[in-house]
């Protein structure tokens, strides 16, 4: 009967063990794939910066993202509350990496635009123009000190859009609490090869390129 019990148990942690392997599979953050060429943002971004940017500072914070995950599930296990607070600042930076350039990447498109309908209005309630939401953004962008993200978010609880910005790579709502709908990454390898040190200029070309679809649809999806 003891031999027996003893089997279950091993059976029932070999099987646990499997199945803790197979979540962790499934957990692995992946890099997004762009839904336009590297060079199709030309001239405003070129196609190095978009190619590097994408396939080697994104799959980077991807990368080192899921080797955190995986020490940090370690810890877990093990009650090792001191290496789990340790893992925070990787946690952080490398998952908020790849929160940001998951949603930069969509708030892109060679086809650029206007916004329109409710986006358009909530632009006009809340800065009075869309040249006003630029300016203001613009000047908070440039103004980030060091290496950061301007953004556009929404704001739940008043209904309203706001401007912010964030250092390094801290996300937004997990940094402000604003559902994040357009983000304007000013960390060097987004536009030295093009731009050098004038992040003004780089700003200013960036709003040819903005997928104001997308952030419609992103506010549409805050507001829920």
């Amino acid at each position: 009967m003891l031999c027996r019990v003893g089997q279950l148990r091993r059976c029932a942690a070999s099987l646990g063990q499997a199945l803790n392997q197979v979540a962790a599979s499934r957990q692995k953050h992946t890099l997004p794939d762009l839904a336009y060429d590297y060079g199709a943002l030309e001239p405003y971004i070129s196609a190095e910066i978009m190619q590097l940017h994408h396939n080697k500072h994104h799959a980077t914070y991807v990368n080192n993202l899921n080797v955190t995950e995986e020490k940090y599930q370690e810890a877990l296990a093990k009650g090792d509350v001191t290496t789990q607070v340790a893992l925070q600042a990787a946690l952080r930076f490398n998952g908020g990496g790849h929160i940001n350039h998951t949603i930069f990447w969509t708030n892109l498109s060679p086809n650029g635009g206007e916004p329109q309908g409710e986006l358009l209005e909530a632009i006009n309630s809340d800065f009075g123009s869309l040249q006003k939401l630029k300016e203001k953004m613009s000047a908070a962008t440039v103004a980030v000190q060091g290496s950061g993200w301007g953004w556009l978010g929404y704001e739940k609880d008043s209904g309203r859009l706001r401007i912010a910005t964030c250092a390094n790579q801290d996300p937004l709502q997990g940094t402000t609490g604003l559902i994040p709908l357009l983000g304007i990454d000013v960390w060097e390898h987004a536009y030295y090869l093009q731009y050098k040190n004038v992040r003004p200029d780089y700003v200013k070309a960036i709003w040819n390129v903005i997928n104001w679809e997308n952030v419609s649809e992103r506010l549409q999806l805050a507001k829920k």
